[in-house]
């Protein structure tokens, strides 16, 4: 009897340790990311108001246009490889270096891939190809983000928190430098490749500092194979996600003009800065998801289930004020020159409800082994922003677009989960977090 209470005690004990250890990982994840919100908010309004509404729209389509061929940099292995480093951590040298040099060469292809598409569409812009030239080059500095795997599957995102902030507040001060200097606007694509590179290698310092091997020696061949083999669904998945999240500036830019996508920006700008919320929580909380599916399937799904109330619940929080308050906001914070950011604002805030809902359920794709169904969902979901902005946009510009956006993320994160009966289940629960948020 006593052995049994002490393994009890033991291992609530255990089951304390890691709710801290979550919960001072999101308090890391939450700090990085609220100093982000709010300086880098305070930054890119006082850029936005210095470059005026054209200049700031091309240099959103530039970082638009990257961030689509950004999936061939990281190659979906983020999930698929935390997951197996907490499986079995025991590997961990042959599954960091692997997912290191992978990345690194799939820096090398996106970097290629945008200047070779850019070229093509604007291929008399000099100075539009020299943006994303500059941008996508921070991909081949990102393979050092396999560090904040280990971190993340040792829920301790602490120093990945130092690092990137650290690269963060040094730029910053740097981008106030640019602007008391009046420079050009290639100055501030070289200051953003500049964080890339400095975030990165910080990074790289207090790993080598805790005595960490090196990620370059862990190279092996039939382990790449295998992580290609399951994480390629992601690189579809994520190149679906982006274009629903990205190629409405990409649209208005081409269909509208650079001015259009200037205004979108400063609306999405203030919309997508909370999503820092649901991607701090999820990534702290996904190895205990993981984890309980190993213990049994009813806590597997309780903590899905409260996940998915919680985020919802923030979600709602955050946009049903957003809405009625988005034209002060958006004149106080970027100026007159910016008013058509307001009604953009009111519509684009409601795609953080499914937005922060997907985040939810993303552990349980990857969990589930169901990459490729999502890989799927996504596309359709893509599909649909595509064609929405085909009809919506030459009618409504950046109106259009946000009507769009909040459809297709309706679809894909959501109504989609319907259709197929292996995630019908998710549905059910997503379905509960909407009506009972308690």
């Amino acid at each position: 009897m006593l052995r049994k209470f002490n393994i009890q005690k033991l291992s609530v004990l255990k089951s304390n340790s890691r709710l801290r250890a979550i919960i001072a990982n999101t308090g890391w994840l939450f700090t990085d990311r609220i100093l982000r919100m709010g300086v880098g908010l305070l930054i890119g309004v006082w850029i936005a108001r210095y470059l005026r509404v054209q200049q700031y729209g091309l240099l959103n389509y530039a970082i638009a246009f990257v961030s689509l061929f950004s999936p061939f940099a990281t190659l979906g292995l983020d999930n698929v490889v935390v997951r197996d480093l907490v499986r079995d951590s025991s590997h961990r040298k042959q599954i960091l270096g692997t997912t290191f040099w992978l990345k690194l060469l799939g820096g090398v292809g996106s970097l290629l891939l945008s200047v070779s598409f850019i070229c093509l569409i604007r291929q008399d812009e000099n100075l539009t190809i020299w943006l994303v030239a500059i941008l996508a080059t921070a991909g081949i500095f990102q393979a050092l983000d396999t560090i904040d795997l280990w971190f993340q599957s040792q829920v301790q995102s602490k120093y990945t928190v130092v690092a990137k902030n650290t690269a963060f507040v040094i730029i910053t001060l740097i981008k106030v430098a640019l602007i008391k200097m009046h420079a050009s606007l290639i100055a501030f694509a070289w200051a953003s490749l500049a964080e890339i590179g400095l975030g990165a290698v910080g990074l790289a310092i207090i790993y080598k500092v805790k005595g960490h091997p090196l990620l370059v020696r862990g190279w092996n061949f039939p382990l790449a194979k295998a992580l290609l083999k399951e994480s390629w669904p992601y690189i579809f998945s994520s190149l679906a996600i982006l274009i629903y999240m990205k190629i409405d500036l990409i649209m208005l830019g081409q269909m509208v003009g650079d001015n259009a996508v200037g205004i979108y920006s400063a609306a999405t700008r203030i919309s997508e800065v909370w999503y820092f919320i649901p991607t701090a929580i999820t990534s702290s909380v996904s190895p205990s998801i993981y984890a309980a599916k190993q213990i049994s399937e009813d806590l597997y799904y309780r903590r899905i289930g409260q996940l998915l109330r919680l985020l919802v619940l923030l979600s709602l929080v955050i946009a049903l004020p957003m809405t009625f308050l988005s034209g002060t906001i958006t004149s106080m914070l970027f100026g007159n020159a910016y008013a058509g950011a307001g009604p953009i604002l009111a519509i684009h805030i409601w795609a953080a409800l499914f937005v922060f809902m997907g985040l939810a359920i993303s552990p349980w794709f990857n969990a589930e082994s169901l990459a490729h169904l999502s890989m799927y969902i996504t596309f359709m979901g893509a599909i649909i922003n595509v064609v929405l902005n085909l009809f919506l946009i030459p009618s409504y510009a950046g109106l259009g677009a946000a009507i769009a956006t909040v459809i297709s993320y309706g679809f894909a994160s959501f109504l989609s989960n319907v259709i197929h009966p292996k995630t019908r289940k998710i549905f059910r629960l997503q379905i509960q977090s909407l009506i009972m948020m308690r």
